[in-house]
């Protein structure tokens, strides 16, 4: 979700989103929500990359993904893309590298849980 355009996203795509969704929790899969264009949604964080878990803007930006989707605000992950860089950025991969950790973590317990409550299949 490109956190510059939360605001601009059509409600169509929202309502599809919002479907998805309620499918994923229907079957007990954890959803995240990867916030991207952060740099492009508040000055702060476009001169200083570090200040994006302090920024107010980027906070109201995950509140209004949270209040849109239904996706608690700690399950919003925020982070900058490579657009413009020419090069590698250790800020931007930290917090990419964070968001793919968080996910890989939602999914392991997923699987856990899975493994530990199995599902009855389907009428045999």
């Amino acid at each position: 979700m490109p956190a510059d355009k939360i605001q601009l996203m059509s409600e169509k795509v929202l309502t599809k989103m919002k479907m998805i969704r309620g499918k994923a929790s229907e079957l007990g899969i954890p959803q995240v929500v990867v916030m991207t264009m952060t740099d492009k949604a508040c000055p702060l964080v476009n001169n200083d990359l570090k200040k994006i878990y302090t920024s107010m803007e980027i906070k109201k930006k995950m509140q209004m993904c949270s209040n849109e989707l239904g996706v608690p605000v700690n399950c919003i992950l925020p982070v900058k893309n490579y657009h413009e860089e020419g090069g590698l950025d250790n800020d931007m991969d930290i917090l990419i590298l964070n968001a793919f950790s968080q996910i890989v973590h939602h999914s392991n317990d997923y699987l856990w849980d899975c493994r530990q409550n199995p599902r009855p299949s389907g009428p045999s």
